[in-house]
């Protein structure tokens, strides 16, 4: 049963972490892509900082902590489908981290020092690649959660 409540938290903080990065490749950037490039840059600005909070870390440190622990719990009960399963989820969103950490954090350090007087080219520095990546964040992260909600159907 604790296994099983662990696995339930983890695809729902899984859930919660792709949910995140398809309402910014849907919702977030379109919008933004429809005001003029002073608002772009301080919207993101304020985004950077308002992310930094505690139901944020939730999902997305709970995520990758409660599948670790849904795969020691499983390997532990000799329940490897369970365990492999729970690998890929975790594999597939430490992904979606990874490209976080490597790429979308550095992009919203360097949109955060843009010059005031010249956010357009802040901005086209920033977009391109910034979309790209944060696409493929929700197409890892949501291929987890896929993994994490196919493995809780093995029971």
């Amino acid at each position: 049963m604790f296994g099983q409540i662990v696995l339930v938290l983890a695809t729902v903080a899984t859930g919660l972490g792709a949910g995140l990065f398809y309402t910014f490749s849907v919702a977030v950037m379109p919008g933004l892509r429809r005001t003029d490039d002073a608002v772009r840059v301080r919207t993101m600005q304020g985004i950077n900082v308002a992310i930094l909070n505690g139901w944020f870390a939730l999902s997305f440190v709970g995520a990758p902590l409660l599948t670790a622990v849904s795969i020691v719990v499983d390997g532990l009960a000799g329940n490897w489908p369970k365990a492999l399963g729970e690998a890929a989820g975790l594999v597939l969103f430490g992904t979606a981290l990874i490209i976080t950490f490597r790429i979308n954090i550095p992009l919203n350090n360097a949109i955060d020092k843009a010059d005031p007087a010249d956010p357009g080219t802040a901005w086209r520095e920033f977009e391109p690649r910034w979309v790209r990546w944060n696409n493929a964040r929700t197409l890892t992260s949501t291929a987890g959660l896929v993994a994490l909600v196919v493995t809780l159907a093995l029971n």
